[in-house]
């Protein structure tokens, strides 16, 4: 708008205006209209090119958020209600035939006895000799397989982990490999620090940053769970009973087979080479682990 005009309109603004900042006010108000119009005016001539704007996928929402530290905001019943999973196939599951014991059954035994006529009728299966007041309830079987357990991403053949529990707890490690029932196969070498070849849980151990070579190992196929299980024995109850009443209350002591000496040696041999290729490393794995005053484990690395 050229400044003669803009004088011409105040003039003509302030005759009507109140005070003058109310004149100017309206002033701005109209320059600023003009200059949009001109705009538009401007952007119609030029006739740009209109383009789709993108399809943007539509945000999804989790049904069940989270409304503090571990509580949900629906429980696992309103969930499986708000996703009708009541509407799917169930599959009937195969009734367990339960054999009926009768007893009624009776047979026929022989008796010992001058006046005990040599024979007695006695029942098949005897009666219980206590029976429940109150129904009692029976535990659901699961349904669920047993599966093994994965393997942390921290865990690879050759790390070195800390024990947390049982005997050996504080010691250190290297994790040979994983057994089907899910549990560690580690080694410390026996040579080194003690530890035997055993199997132990991962939720009991810590893996740390270093590693062994363990390329040139070759574990057997007879390393399973087999191989570390215990032999049943039964005993009699009154060797039992006579072994605990011992005068001298010493007991046997178990000796380890002769097969499981061999192999331990047959493992150390190719691990010992492998820890004498990086120097203190020996040192390190021959050290227990153990906190002193002020060490936080959340806070270390290992």
């Amino acid at each position: 708008m050229a400044p003669w005009r803009i004088l011409a309109l105040y003039r003509s603004l302030r005759e009507f205006a109140p005070t003058r900042s109310y004149c100017w006010l309206k002033l701005a108000r109209r320059i600023g209209t003009t200059r949009n119009t001109s705009r538009r005016q401007g952007l119609q001539d030029q006739q740009l090119p209109i383009q789709p704007m993108a399809v943007t996928s539509k945000k999804t929402h989790p049904r069940n958020r989270a409304i503090g530290p571990l509580v949900n905001r629906l429980t696992k019943s309103q969930l499986y209600s708000k996703k009708a999973l009541y509407k799917r196939p169930h599959k009937p599951i195969p009734a367990t035939k339960v054999a009926e014991v009768d007893y009624a059954a009776t047979k026929t035994v022989k008796v010992g006895g001058a006046k005990n006529g040599g024979e007695r009728l006695v029942p098949v299966h005897k009666a219980p000799r206590f029976y429940p007041t109150e129904v009692q309830s029976k535990p659901k079987k699961p349904r669920k397989a047993h599966r093994a357990p994965g393997l942390r991403s921290t865990l690879t053949p050759g790390t070195v982990v800390i024990i947390l529990a049982g005997r050996f707890r504080g010691k250190r490690a290297v994790f040979l490999k994983q057994l089907e029932s899910g549990l560690l196969m580690v080694s410390g070498p026996f040579k080194v620090n003690g530890v035997p070849l055993r199997r132990v849980n991962q939720a009991y151990v810590i893996a740390t940053q270093t590693k062994v070579d363990i390329s040139d190992l070759k574990l057997e196929e007879k390393f399973n769970d087999a191989y570390f299980a215990k032999e049943k024995k039964t005993r009699d109850q009154r060797a039992k009973a006579k072994e605990f009443f011992a005068e001298n209350g010493e007991r046997e002591k178990k000796k380890c087979p002769d097969s499981r000496i061999a192999d331990q040696k047959t493992v150390d041999k190719s691990l010992v080479a492998a820890i004498a290729k990086t120097p203190i490393l020996a040192k390190y794995l021959a050290t227990p682990f153990s906190l002193s005053n002020g060490d936080f484990p959340h806070r270390m690395k290992f």
